[in-house]
C-alpha cells in the first residue's frame, strides 16, 4: 500500500487492499478456534459501579500510583517496568456515582499480536466506558501514536462516533449502494471489491456521510467499540511552567501529577464530562428527595424504563406513571408515561398502579 500512489485510478485498488489487511488483522484476534488451552490466571475483573475506567499506557508512567491515589487502593508501586501484572480494580465516589477503575498491566509495542499479554490487556480495555491513557511528559509523543495504534488495531476507536452508513445483509439482488450525500473516496466499483473481499453480494449499503474506505469496513466488521478518551500526561512536576501552557492547549488532554496529586480535581471533572453520566434522584411519596443517593444512569439509556429496570424489572410491570421535576419537563411536577427521556438531576416519583 505504501507503495502505491494515491489517485482515483489506484483508490478502488487501495480499498481492496484495506479489506483484506482488516480481515487478517482480524484472524489475528481471533484465532480460528485452536485446542482449548488450559485455565489461565483471570485477567479480567467482574463489573461493579456505574462506569468503569481502564488505566492504559507503558510500563512505568505511573498508572499504578494514580489508581492508589485516586482510589486508596494499594496497587504495587517499584521503580522496575512491569510492576502490576494482573488487573488491579479501585473504585471511587464521584458526584453520587461510583466509578470502577481498572490498573492495567503496561502495554508495549506489539501488543495487539500477543505480547507481554497485551492481547488480555486490551481485551480488558475493550470492556470500559471510557481509556485513561497515561503518558510520560518527559517520553517522546511517539508513545501516544504507538498506544493508538495497539488499541485501533484490536477494534477499539478513541473519540470518534460510529460512521453513519446503514448495511443490511440480503439473500439476493446485488449490492444496492445509495448515498445521501456526495462521496470523496467511496464508489459503487471500490464498495463492491471491499464487500467481495467479505464474500458479500448482496447487500444494502446506505451512507450518510462522506465515507472513507476504513468506515466501510468498520461497519462490515462490526466488532468495533467506540470509547471516549483522555490523555493523562504525568509527571509534570518535571517540566517548566512554559511547557505545561503548552501542554494544556493539546485537546483531550490533563497534565497531572500522581505523585504529588496536583490537577486531580481538574481530571475527574474531565472524567465526569466525558462519561457523560445522568443522575436521577428519588422521591418518595410525601417525603423530601433523598439528594445523596442518586440513581446513575449512562446518558444512552435515560427514558423512565431505563431508570425503573435499573432499580428492579418488577417495577415497570407495576408502574401507573411518574411524576418529574427538573429539565426534561415544562411543569413542576410534570406526569409523564415510561417513554419520557430524563435529564441529569431530575427528580422522580413514581406511582405504582
Amino acid at each position: 500500500m505504501a507503495r502505491t500512489q494515491k489517485n482515483k485510478a489506484t483508490a478502488h485498488h487501495l480499498g481492496l487492499l484495506k479489506a483484506r489487511l482488516a480481515k487478517l488483522r482480524r484472524e489475528l484476534i481471533t484465532p480460528k478456534g485452536g485446542g482449548g488451552g488450559g485455565p489461565g490466571e483471570g485477567f479480567d475483573v467482574a463489573k461493579t459501579g456505574d462506569a468503569r475506567i481502564g488505566f492504559v499506557g507503558f510500563p512505568s508512567v505511573g498508572k499504578s500510583t494514580l489508581l492508589s491515589n485516586l482510589a486508596g487502593v494499594y496497587s504495587e508501586v517499584a521503580a522496575y517496568e512491569f510492576t502490576t501484572l494482573t488487573t488491579v480494580p479501585g473504585v471511587i465516589r464521584y458526584k453520587g456515582a461510583k466509578i470502577q477503575l481498572l490498573d492495567l498491566p503496561g502495554i508495549i509495542e506489539g501488543a495487539k499480536d500477543g505480547k507481554g499479554r497485551g492481547r488480555q490487556v486490551i481485551a480488558v480495555a475493550r470492556t470500559c466506558n471510557l481509556i485513561l491513557i497515561v503518558l510520560d511528559v518527559l517520553k517522546p509523543l511517539g508513545h501516544k501514536k504507538i498506544i493508538e495504534n495497539e488499541l485501533e488495531g484490536f477494534g477499539i476507536r478513541l473519540n470518534s462516533k460510529p460512521p453513519n452508513i446503514g448495511f443490511k445483509k440480503k439473500d439476493k439482488g446485488g449490492i444496492n449502494l445509495t448515498a445521501t450525500c456526495p462521496q470523496s473516496e467511496l464508489d459503487a466499483e471500490t464498495v463492491k471489491s471491499i464487500l467481495a473481499e467479505y464474500k458479500i453480494h448482496n447487500a444494502d449499503v446506505t451512507l450518510r456521510s462522506d465515507a472513507t474506505a476504513d468506515d466501510l469496513i468498520d461497519v462490515v466488521e462490526g466488532n468495533r467499540v467506540y470509547i471516549p478518551c483522555i490523555y493523562v500526561l504525568n509527571k509534570i512536576d518535571q517540566i517548566s511552567i512554559e511547557e505545561l501552557d503548552i501542554i494544556y492547549k493539546v485537546p483531550h488532554c490533563v497534565p497531572i501529577s500522581a505523585h504529588h496529586r496536583w490537577n486531580f480535581d481538574d481530571l475527574l471533572e474531565k472524567i465526569w464530562d466525558y462519561l457523560k453520566l445522568v443522575r436521577i434522584y428519588t422521591k418518595p411519596k410525601g417525603q423530601l428527595p433523598d439528594y445523596t443517593s442518586p440513581v446513575v444512569l449512562p446518558y444512552s439509556r435515560t427514558t423512565v424504563e431505563d431508570f425503573c429496570m435499573k432499580i428492579h424489572k418488577n417495577l415497570i410491570k407495576e408502574f401507573k406513571y411518574a411524576l418529574v421535576w427538573g429539565l426534561s419537563v415544562k411543569h413542576n411536577p410534570q406526569k409523564v408515561g415510561k417513554d419520557h427521556t430524563l435529564e441529569d438531576e431530575d427528580v422522580i416519583q413514581i406511582v405504582k398502579k
